[in-house]
């Protein structure tokens, strides 16, 4: 199946590694261009010569005020447009109520909530028919996930601003759409695993309670993000994408 992928331009933020570069491959690899970011150059650097010609990075903080203009003036600039963006970014600090402090809930706003808003709000105001806003999420905008209190609370606030835009937005021929991974086997649910007393058995009773009985890989998402940003989505908007192997029993 043809994608329509080809030559596109997409902002992919988080690209340096896990889901973000996970979307960023597959769009790539179906033909697309991408602008990748990331707060530290080197890794930004790096993760762009990894995709090859077809990619270039900005090293750039989420939470930035700048950060949408600079991204919308690089794709332009040097892949002369823009059709897109996918607005991915680290999990916040984990813990319970007790634990977080005020500064890492000030920072996870900044970063997860107030900066996907104004990347999605300046690229609204340069998309044309055929463009799409994408948001990668969690499957914590259903169900909250014990541990990640902060992410809980952010996760369905930017759902239920997907969904506003949406509607706002689908009158100018203009997509927004959403991701909610569960178990997708990268560094960071690697890293939340060790966080337990045993990773094996917190991984095996997780798996347990997936009816696909296994962890997604990175490409499996990549791949379905890759399709719901492309033209062959046209007709999706205002929905969000459980990527979780029927983790969420609920319809």
């Amino acid at each position: 199946m043809d994608l329509g992928l080809k030559d596109r331009v997409y902002v992919v933020t988080g690209a340096t590694r896990g889901l973000g570069n996970a979307a960023a491959r597959e769009l790539v690899a179906d033909g697309a261009k991408v602008v990748v970011t990331g707060r530290d150059e080197t890794r930004v650097l790096a993760a762009a010569a990894e995709l090859g010609p077809n990619a270039f990075g900005v090293a750039v903080e989420n939470a930035d005020p700048s950060a949408a203009e600079r991204l919308i003036a690089a794709a332009r600039e040097n892949f002369g447009g823009f059709d897109g963006v996918l607005i991915s970014v680290g999990g916040p600090a984990p813990g319970f109520v007790a634990d977080n402090t005020d500064e890492q809930w000030q920072s996870a706003f900044e970063s997860v909530f107030l900066g996907a808003v104004r990347l999605a709000r300046a690229a609204a105001a340069e998309l044309e028919a055929g463009g799409v806003i994408g948001f990668v999420l969690s499957a914590s905008v259903h169900e909250p996930i014990p541990g990640l209190t902060i992410s809980n609370g952010l996760r369905p606030g930017l759902a239920g601003f997907a969904k506003s835009l949406s509607d706002e937005l689908g009158p100018r021929g203009i997509r927004v759409v959403g991701l909610l991974p569960s178990r997708i086997d990268t560094d960071r649910v690697r890293e939340l695993d060790a966080l337990s007393a045993d990773p094996e058995a917190t991984r095996a009773a997780n798996e347990s309670r997936i009816p696909l009985r296994r962890y997604g890989t990175p490409e499996e998402f990549g791949r379905a993000a890759a399709f719901l940003l492309s033209p062959a989505a046209s007709y999706l908007t205002g929905v969000m994408l459980p990527v979780d192997g029927g983790m969420r029993h609920g319809f």
